[in-house]
């Protein structure tokens, strides 16, 4: 399949990127239903670890091996899978090269002291993704946490490296710790920083929570307060934030965060759309439910990419 133009117009943004870079981006995003759209569906399998798994797989006990995810992503015609390095060694042979993988090189687990910073530990390298043959590594940041500038210093560390070797990036920027409240972690100027911080250090592709109306910086109400009322629409706040990645240059997908019903998952992937976002990656409301019911809700999330903005 010849790249298509919304594809092009991607890779324009990425001009200073390697070939081999730009190729691995091309194979996410020629990849499944949504090849050549711009749009992306990702399944992200690493709940296991932040959570745990009785509270991940428990409620579909299926879920509880590595190849049901593959099979899940495969089947729904996703563009790419992203799990830990452990999921990804547990792959059968049979699944190599059937799907762009993406390593999740660290994570934080959920038995942690709830009064330390939030962080994460380093538990893979580009190393590992090049053996399992990955097309991208992907990490976690946590904006706001007296712990991210470390983060951050590692995590710009390791995706030099990954460019360098021809690996394209994710960044999974989540705000949370230091002064942030709950209602913070997802306020709008607080995810469209956490946006432009990611696009900053490099992330080829940025995983962020869909923000809500609030504004948790009180100096940052006045610069808000002229389009207050057109934040109240999702879509809109999805607008806000592709600017801020580079006014649109960086490829943008949402997290399916908690769980939801089937309308809700759809009218979030609407406002994405409508909005310009590229995407959504979502884990727990796609593998959390039977098979065929996660089949059927994540193709219809794709018919909603399929269509027009």
């Amino acid at each position: 399949m010849h790249l298509t133009n919304n594809v092009k117009k991607i890779l324009k943004g990425y001009e200073s990127e390697s070939p081999a870079v730009k190729s691995n981006l091309v194979r996410i995003l020629m990849n499944g239903k949504l090849a050549g759209t711009g749009k992306m569906l990702i399944l992200p399998v690493d709940q296991g670890f932040e959570h745990g798994p009785a509270k991940s797989f428990s409620m579909n006990p299926v879920a509880y091996d590595p190849e049901y995810h593959i099979k899940l992503a495969l089947d729904a015609g996703l563009n790419a899978y992203a799990a830990p390095k452990g999921m990804l060694e547990a792959i059968s042979d049979e699944f190599r090269g059937t799907i762009p993988l993406i390593l999740k090189a660290n994570s934080s687990n959920s038995l942690m002291s709830k009064d330390i910073e939030p962080n994460q530990s380093i538990i893979a390298n580009v190393q590992d993704a090049i053996y399992l043959g990955c097309t991208a590594i992907g990490f976690t940041i946590y904006p706001g946490s007296d712990s991210s500038l470390e983060m951050i210093q590692e995590i710009s560390e390791m995706i030099s490296e990954a460019k360098a070797h021809g690996l394209a990036t994710v960044v999974w920027s989540y705000p949370r710790g230091g002064d942030l409240t709950k209602k913070g972690e997802t306020a709008l100027d607080v995810i469209a920083y956490a946006t432009h911080i990611a696009a900053l250090i490099g992330a080829n592709i940025i995983k962020v929570k869909l923000p809500s109306e609030d504004i948790e910086d009180k100096s940052a109400v006045s610069i808000y307060s002229k389009e207050m009322h057109e934040f109240k629409n999702l879509t809109n706040r999805v607008a806000h934030i592709m600017k801020t990645a580079f006014d649109g240059k960086r490829l943008v997908v949402f997290s399916g965060g908690t769980s939801k019903n089937e309308d809700e998952l759809y009218n979030e992937a609407k406002a994405i759309n409508q909005g310009g976002g590229n995407g959504s990656i979502i884990g727990r409301n796609s593998f959390q439910r039977p098979y065929k019911e996660a089949v059927e809700l994540l193709s219809n999330i794709i018919k909603i990419y399929l269509s027009a903005r």
